[in-house]
This record gives structure tokens, C-alpha cells and sequence, in this order.
């Protein structure tokens, strides 16, 4: 099976990762599982997990709580949601959506904690699919969890400021493959598409959504602007920590995109390979650093400061070049990076200070950087 997601819990101490396909088939009656690994145990054994959960459908995505150390959320490919605490083995299931009007009819591409407003401790899940559907659930004690709202991408809803291709016929919703959410602004998010470009949305957004699709609650359109888009559909975006306007898409292009909030067109775009790019993450501490994992097989690491177009570290993950499809820093042990791949394993990767200790000038530069908008 392959690794299809990976997350590191809030400590830091522990790694998670699921277990799925990520090629063409039907996956929803894949047994599948997800384990964990407490890396500050003694006798860490990298074969035997800390923690290991049985799930009835392949596993597409997985992020563990913001706070609660042994709390993780996670994505099937049947399009289900569920809740886990990794720390109850005999009975882990929190909750979960059940297959309903509400849920996602495709496989969910990712999920992600939010802090629910006006509240400092309470979190929700948001879920997104290539159904064309971003839910937001707030688990309600035990069983299930409830639909507390909704947003639907239709496709003639999408801000027309950047040319794209026609839709085929007959297709109303827009896949949504990838989230990140801005280090600024609560509300504001960019999804990644199917069609390969990039949507800055709201969850503050009150158009109702054009959507015949059944649901609860009544579905908002969320999007305010479109990015040019990749050559095909992208796979991860990544806002970064550091600057409120800037964010990285990659995709099945083998690009790389460094996207500014203010403009359609990329500031830069690099490519890294002919095969696809599964997933881009900004450095949690580096200004200037983001890591790539590629189809060939690799864990690039980029410095901008060094080089703007080619990778200042590439480690080859994989012998047989099979594809590395998840990678995620460690943002309380910052010289860690954990990527999964296509054989079933997770690497651990140490890195050295220089990826680690930011430069004197380095905000500064990474301001310049975002000022070069066209004007």
C-alpha cells in the first residue's frame, strides 16, 4: 500500500501516517490502517508502530490536532470523515460522518483543523474533495459529528479575472484536490483544483452556491479570485508562514508555482521534473525554504536565497525512483521532515542548521520578493 498522507502531532514527538492508493482503481472497500510512531520512545522500533488503527476504506489524508497530542483527523476514500485518538488502540474512533447527503461523494483530498470563532479551545474539521464540496464538521461528543457549514466551487461561479479552458459539457462542480489556509487571515484559504488552477476563497463568502447538491445546510460559494493555472491538476498548495500574500501550488506538471494573493500570474514557476509533483511545503522556520516531493522518487529542499530556479538539496528517497507522495516539517523538532512514499515507508530526514537558522536578511528578502507584483 502505498503512504498517502503523513502529519506530525502537536508535541512533535510523534509521527502518523496513512495507508491507501493513490492510483486509478476503486479504493473504498480497501482495508487500510494508520499508525503512529512515538520517536522519543526508547526502543523505537521503525517496524512496529506505537499506535495502529484498521479503517474499512483506503485512507486518502490525515492531520492530527492543533493540541490534543493524540487526536487525528482523517479523509477516506469513500468519502467519509472520522476522528481517531491514537491513544485508545482497543476502542480509537471518535466519530465519523457516516454516508450521507452531507458527505463527500469522492475521495477527500485533505483535511484540516480550524479553530472554531470565537472560541480559543474548540476546533472543527474542514474537508475538501473532488466533489466541489468544502464541509466544515464539529464533532458533537460521541458518534456523529455535525454539518455546521458548507461551500460548494460551481464552475460558473468562478471569478472570470483569468482565462481558462472551457469546462466539458455537463460538468457544473470544480474538484478541489488541496487547502492551505493563510498564517494571517482565519477566514481566507486557496484551494487547489482539478482544472490546475489555483482559487483564493472565504469562508466568510455569502453567495449561495449554484448547486443542485443535497446538503443540510445551505451551500456558499466560496471563491473571490483564480490563479493562472499549471498544466494539470494541483496536487498541494502551501501558504506561507511568513508573508500573508504569498503561496506555493505544485502539480501534475512537475512545476512549481510561487503565486503572490495580488495577481493572477505567478511570480516564478520552476520545474522540477517531467513526472508529477505530489506535494510542496514551506519551511515552518526558514523564511525562504520550502521542500518538494516528486514522481521520480525525491525529497527536494529549495533555498531561494541560494537559487530561485533548482533545488539546493535532493534526497532520493526511493532506490527504484517509485513516487514520494507526501512530505510535512516538524514544527516543534524544526531539523525534522517526514515524507511517505509509493513502497509503504516513511523516511525520517534529518536537517542540517543551514535549513533550520534563518539568514540576517531573510524576511527582508522574502518581502522583496512578494513585492515584485507586477504594477
Amino acid at each position: 500500500m502505498h503512504v498517502t498522507s503523513v502529519s506530525w502531532n502537536t508535541t512533535g514527538s510523534v509521527v502518523a501516517c496513512a495507508y491507501g492508493r493513490l492510483d486509478d482503481g476503486d479504493w473504498s472497500t480497501l482495508k487500510s490502517f494508520v499508525c503512529a510512531w512515538n520517536l522519543d520512545r526508547r526502543g523505537l522500533s521503525p517496524q512496529q508502530p506505537s499506535a495502529v488503527v484498521e479503517v474499512p476504506s483506503a485512507v486518502m489524508c490525515l492531520a492530527f490536532h492543533p493540541t490534543q497530542p493524540s487526536h487525528i483527523a482523517g479523509g477516506l476514500y469513500s468519502g467519509e470523515v472520522l476522528v481517531w485518538d491514537m491513544s485508545r488502540p482497543e476502542d480509537p474512533l471518535l466519530w465519523r460522518t457516516g454516508l450521507t447527503d452531507d458527505t463527500h461523494r469522492d475521495p477527500v483530498s485533505q483535511v484540516v483543523w480550524l479553530l472554531e470563532p470565537r472560541h480559543s479551545h474548540r476546533f472543527r474539521v474542514l474537508s475538501v474533495a473532488t466533489d466541489g464540496k468544502v464541509l466544515l464538521w464539529q464533532g458533537a461528543g460521541a458518534g456523529r459529528p455535525q454539518l455546521t457549514e458548507g461551500f460548494a466551487l460551481v464552475v460558473q461561479q468562478l471569478p472570470r479575472n483569468t482565462k481558462l479552458k472551457k469546462p466539458h459539457r455537463g460538468e457544473t462542480e470544480v474538484g478541489a484536490t488541496a487547502v492551505a489556509f493563510s498564517s494571517f487571515d482565519p477566514s481566507l484559504f486557496v484551494l487547489g483544483t482539478e482544472g490546475g488552477f489555483p482559487l483564493k476563497c472565504s469562508l466568510a463568502a455569502e453567495e449561495a452556491a449554484l448547486t443542485r447538491m443535497p446538503s443540510s445546510v445551505s451551500l456558499r460559494s466560496p471563491a473571490q479570485f483564480t490563479f493562472s493555472p499549471h498544466g494539470g491538476p494541483v496536487y498541494s498548495v502551501s501558504c506561507s508562514p511568513f508573508h500573508r500574500n504569498l503561496f506555493l501550488s505544485a502539480g501534475t506538471d512537475g512545476h512549481i508555482h510561487l503565486y503572490s494573493m495580488l495577481q493572477a500570474q505567478p511570480l516564478t514557476s520552476l520545474q522540477l521534473t517531467h513526472k508529477y509533483l505530489f506535494a510542496v511545503r514551506w519551511s515552518p522556520v526558514r523564511p525562504l525554504v520550502f521542500a518538494a516531493a516528486s514522481g521520480e522518487g525525491d525529497v527536494q529542499l529549495f533555498d531561494l536565497h541560494k537559487s530561485s530556479q533548482k533545488p539546493t538539496v535532493s534526497v532520493k528517497q526511493t532506490q527504484d525512483e517509485s513516487p514520494v507522495y507526501c512530505l510535512e516539517f516538524n514544527r516543534q523538532q524544526t531539523q525534522l521532515l517526514a515524507a511517505g512514499d509509493a513502497k509503504g515507508t516513511v523516511k525520517v530526514w534529518q536537517l542540517s542548521t543551514e535549513f533550520t537558522e534563518q539568514g540576517p536578511r531573510e524576511t527582508e528578502d522574502l518581502d522583496q520578493l512578494a513585492a515584485e507584483v507586477a504594477t
